[in-house]
């Protein structure tokens, strides 16, 4: 009989342990859903389409 009980509390707190992280996962998707993000930063004037460090160093040495 004790051992019946002891499955039972082990299921009912991994319930538990379950509802508990499923509500932490919501309230962190509605903090991520109300946080706006800016608009990126617009290029400054005078750079080409590609600023990489690849576009300006094709011939670099190996």
């Amino acid at each position: 009989m004790e051992t019946v009980v002891l499955i039972a509390v082990i299921i009912l707190m991994i319930g538990i342990g379950m509802r508990w992280i499923h509500l932490l996962n919501a309230q962190h998707e509605a903090r991520i859903e109300a946080y706006h993000f800016s608009d990126p930063l617009p290029r400054p004037p005078g750079l080409p389409d590609d600023a990489g460090r690849r576009a300006h160093h094709t011939d670099a040495v190996r």
